[in-house]
Parts: C-alpha cells; structure tokens; sequence
C-alpha cells in the first residue's frame, strides 16, 4: 500500500534519539536573527527568549520583529525579509504546499506551544441562545439569515479549529455560513460593530471581547483537540539549509525561554505583564494572564479553572514537533477542498519537520524526546487521530467541502 494512500507506521520514520547525544555544536552561520511575531500571548517564548537573555547564551541575537497579520508573516518569510517566525502551524503547511498563496519549501523546527485558542460568539448571539456549536446550529435553523464567522488565516490553526468545531455540531463552515478572515489585534473591533457573529482567535482577544462585554466565551480550542499543536517556530527550508547552527541555536533559547515561562506562576506573571506592552501585543497585562493561568470565564457568569490551558513546555512535550501534527493539517486541506488529491502524507511531514535540528538542540539541553514521531489524539466528535491512516481519516468525515478547490501545486 503506497505511504500516500495510508498507513505511515512508526516503524517507517527514524525514532528520534532519546536523551543528551547531541550532535557537536558549531558555532551559528548568522549571529542575528530577525523573527517575526503577531500579537498574541503565544509570541511569549520568542519575547522572552530575547528579554531574558537564553538567545546570547547561545550566541545569537534575537530581533523581535511585530507583524500586522499572518498573510504578511508568510510574505516575509518567503522573501527572506525575516529569518524565522512565530507562525500558524497550518501556515507553514500552506506555503511549502502552495495552497491560496506563494509556494516555497518551508520549514517547522520546533512546536512552541499548544492549547489556549478560543471560539467567541457575539453577546447578541448569546442573547438568542447560541452559547456553543450546538445551541449555535439550533439558532441557525431556526433563524436562517446569512451568518459570518472569522478566522485569521485560510490554512491556519484558526481556521481549521472553526471549521472543525462548527462541524461537530453539524454546520458546514463552506455551506452554511460565510468565513472571512480578519488580523488577530482586529476580531474584537469587527464584533464590536457587527461584521462578524464568531470569531476562532489566539488569546488575548478572545478574552478581550468579554472584557469589553461583546463576546462570550462558546470554546476552548482544547475542547476540540486537547493538547494540538498551535504555533511554531517557521522558517524556509533555503534558510534551515543554509543556518542549521542558526536554527538549532534559536530552538534551544525558546526550548529554554518555554521552560522558564512554564516553571512557576511568578514567572508567567512576569511574562504577561512583560509581552503586555506596547512593542509586543499591546493590551493590559490583565486580559492576559488568568488565561495563562487557566483561570476562564464565559462572559455570561460562569467561571472555571481548565487544567488544559496553554502549555508551553511540560518538561518538552510540547515543543516536540511531531510528525502526525503537520499531517493532520494535510487531511484537512483535503476534507474541507483545499487540496484536489490526497499528498504523500508521511513525505510532506518529515519534509518540512526538521526532527534533526529539534532532536540536536532537545539533546544538547537534555530534553527527552518521544520514542515515536506519531502521537495519538481524540477529537471533539470523538474521531481518533494517530497518524496511521491519514487517507481514510481524511475521507471519514462526513460534513465536508463539496467540491475540491485548489490543487496542490
């Protein structure tokens, strides 16, 4: 059975080593690296790595560079105006296939965290009733007017969580609603004047609408997948090629900058009141930290403790990036039409996720690595994702796009 077609076992991929055997370090090829970032509390690895000092002790400097939206991320990338990026998982997935934008071979090398993304609807959704996907999908028969979702980037980690999260409850985001996708920093402002009923973003500014008293909180995007895979640390493979002292030096200050921001409460305090200034994401340091913390509230008088909040360590679980991550993106560029033909799969993945570079700069900090690049996880409508077979896990859903869109070229 051909690897694109299915059944890309563990067995068929280099284990990753375990423990410190690192590789000898030389010294980076660039001392300075320019690193694009967008707004959003998960930027904090790549602040911090630059604010605490983790990139000098691994000679380079880190140039925090704040971006406007993701589609400008990915054209820097692209022209090589940055080095690496904070970026959308899907984003980087999008561009080595080419779909909806400029196509370039592109690199992930480390995960930087997962978790903490969140889907809000507007208070005059919640008004009529709609709270989560379900009262939303009764609403929606009842009221049939046309609805509009955002997300931030048509590949991306947002997208692909309302997609998925509208069609649990029945809802086909190509269908039955229209999406359009709106910068991070300007969802609350769109909710705010009625452009959009809902809205799939990175923290702060799901927290921010209910704040602001025009949003409530209708999911986690940990309801939909605990413990997926958000950002990365992105770069071209041209620039993972030509730097792999560079990459490996950058990946092991976040590795450190993660673990640090993950070790105590005080120190993600400091965090969000540090990235909650102007240069960086800009809000009150207030609408980010009870959700680094795991504190929630729904807007509407509910709150909770969600032991499943954003992570961006847990001893390097999270930073692993796995090879069965960037594949489930695949099958979802082809459930939702993005991509006319099922890709090899295995071979797009282990292209792009720089398992070499990870496992040096993991090894070298003692980090212990996965025995498998392939990882299992159930899903909001209760389908399970190991990898193993993405071809048929692509095609078993049955709320999908009608008709492909794009190819793959």
């Amino acid at each position: 059975m051909s690897r694109t077609q299915d059944n890309p076992s563990a067995s068929n991929v280099d284990a990753p080593r375990v423990g410190p055997g690192a590789s000898t370090a030389a010294s980076p090829e660039k001392q300075e690296v320019r690193i694009g970032f967008m707004p959003l509390t998960d930027c904090a690895p790549v602040i911090m790595a630059s604010v605490l000092g983790f990139d000098r002790k691994h000679g380079v400097k880190i140039v925090p560079t704040r971006e406007s939206s993701w589609a400008g991320v990915r054209d820097k990338l692209v022209s090589g105006e940055l080095d690496m990026a904070q970026a959308l998982y899907g984003l980087v997935y999008g561009t080595h296939l080419g779909v909806g934008g400029p196509k370039k071979d592109m690199a992930v090398l480390m995960t930087i965290n997962q978790n903490g993304q969140g889907l809000t609807l507007s208070r005059a959704l919640a008004e009529r009733g709609a709270v989560d996907a379900a009262s939303l999908a009764r609403l929606m028969a009842a009221e049939p007017r046309p609805y509009t979702f955002a997300q931030t980037f048509p590949t991306g980690t947002h997208a692909m969580w309302l997609y998925y999260w509208l069609a649990s409850a029945g809802i086909n985001p190509m269908t039955d609603a229209k999406v359009i996708t709106v910068p991070p920093p300007q969802m609350v402002a769109n909710m705010r004047v009625g452009n959009v009923d809902g809205f799939s973003v990175g923290e702060p500014w799901n927290h921010r609408a209910i704040i602001d008293g025009i949003g409530v909180h209708a999911a986690s995007s940990q309801d939909v997948w605990k413990d997926h895979p958000e950002k990365v640390l992105g770069c071209t493979a041209d620039f993972a090629a030509a730097h792999p002292a560079t990459a490996r030096a950058v990946v092991m200050a976040l590795l450190e900058a993660s673990r640090w921001i993950d070790a105590s409460e005080e120190n993600k305090t400091r965090m969000a009141e540090t990235i909650a200034a102007p240069q960086y994401v800009n809000v009150a340091a207030e609408a980010i930290l009870p959700r680094i913390l795991g504190r929630y509230q729904d807007g509407i008088g509910r709150t909770w403790t969600d032991p499943d909040h954003m992570a961006f360590f847990r001893d390097g679980e999270v930073n692993f990036p796995y090879l069965s991550d960037g594949m489930w993106f695949l099958t979802q560029y082809r459930r939702w039409g993005l991509l006319r033909a099922h890709p090899d799969y295995l071979d797009v993945a282990t292209r792009v996720n720089r398992l070499d570079i990870y496992r040096d700069a993991a090894g070298a900090l003692g980090i212990a690595l996965p025995r498998s690049p392939l990882r299992s996880s159930r899903l909001i409508d209760g389908a399970v994702w190991d990898g193993t077979q993405p071809a048929s896990y692509a095609d078993s859903f049955s709320v999908r796009a009608p008709v492909p869109a794009l190819d793959v070229a």
